[in-house]
């Protein structure tokens, strides 16, 4: 009786508990999908600005569904830059590869060594890779040393070496390399393979995941870079994507806003506000389009470095 009394009881909790799963499960996902909505929005609002008339802007302000659809301003700014943007979008992928490049390989080659536990002071190393995290000689010492000693000025390497090491990374990086198992280590150690054999043919491989997503991050930083055109680069054929139509929009805003000698732009009436939306579009549309592809291994990345060995 006891045995028979317990089974539909059992029974029931288990279809409550799976109930409350489900429903757990509906919860979570609206929870998600309007924060996704949410986080949508401004892009969505973005798109559709950069799409409408500056009298429509002035006249309604901005609307997610706007009264007029126009692609003067994309008219506007390749008509009068689109070579410029074009060969600044040439700079910027140059800069983006291969800065991502070296920074990557500068990087992953500190933390490999620093995850050794048999390395002389690495624990030293470590220390002062952060020490500069905290304290800095300040921004005229770094300008000068980069732009008299190094050279960088209008220099293609000035966009590239200032950011090329990030301490952060190399923590992050660090973290990975100290979660592969020593003794593949020393079992490669005994066929008589050395570190360069062993940091190439088995520490990297067994970080694709942590390398996609610091990868990811530094592509972004130099996709996005402008501080660094605008302390070294002088000569307009070196601009990268960022530094140009940040220069364009302040033109634009100048004409605007009448900060021009009179008489220059008489009667001239630019769209101020759709340019910085269109700019905007401009410069974050590659990134959108390769984010899906790596989405995976980003997340994958960021859950693998909050775990602790």
């Amino acid at each position: 009786m006891s045995i028979a009394a317990s089974s539909p009881r059992k029974h029931t909790n288990h279809i409550r508990r799976t109930m409350n799963d489900r429903w757990a499960k509906i919860v979570a996902y609206v929870i998600v999908g309007l924060f996704g909505l949410v986080c949508l929005y401004p892009l969505l609002l973005t798109v559709t600005v950069s799409l409408t008339p500056e009298r429509v802007i002035d006249r309604d302000g901005f609307r997610l569904i706007p009264a007029e659809f126009s692609l003067d301003t994309y008219t506007y700014i390749f008509a009068h830059s689109g070579e410029r943007i074009l060969r600044s979008y040439g700079v910027t992928t140059l800069v983006t590869v291969a800065g991502t490049f070296f920074s990557m390989l500068v990087t992953c080659m500190i933390s490999y060594a620093i995850s050794l536990r048999e390395m002389k002071y690495r624990n030293v190393i470590a220390f002062i890779c952060n020490f500069t995290t905290i304290f800095s000689a300040g921004l005229v010492p770094w300008y000068v040393v980069c732009r008299q000693w190094y050279g960088l000025a209008n220099n293609i390497l000035g966009l590239i070496l200032p950011p090329l090491f990030s301490v952060w990374s190399m923590f992050l990086m660090r973290t990975y390399f100290r979660a592969i198992s020593p003794s593949l280590y020393e079992a490669a150690k005994i066929d008589g393979a050395g570190h360069w054999t062993i940091f190439f043919r088995i520490a990297l491989p067994l970080s694709v995941t942590a390398l996609l997503t610091v990868g990811l991050m530094i592509a972004l930083n130099y996709w996005n870079d402008w501080w660094h055109a605008l302390m070294f680069v002088e000569d307009r054929n070196l601009f990268p994507l960022q530094y140009y139509l940040y220069q364009v929009v302040s033109n634009v805003n100048a004409v605007s806003s009448g900060r021009v000698p009179s008489g220059a732009a008489a009667n001239l009436r630019l769209p101020a506000e759709t340019v910085k939306m269109a700019v905007t579009i401009i410069t974050i549309g590659p990134i959108i389009f390769l984010y899906p592809f790596i989405q995976r291994y980003f997340v994958q990345g960021i859950m693998t470095g909050a775990v602790k060995e």
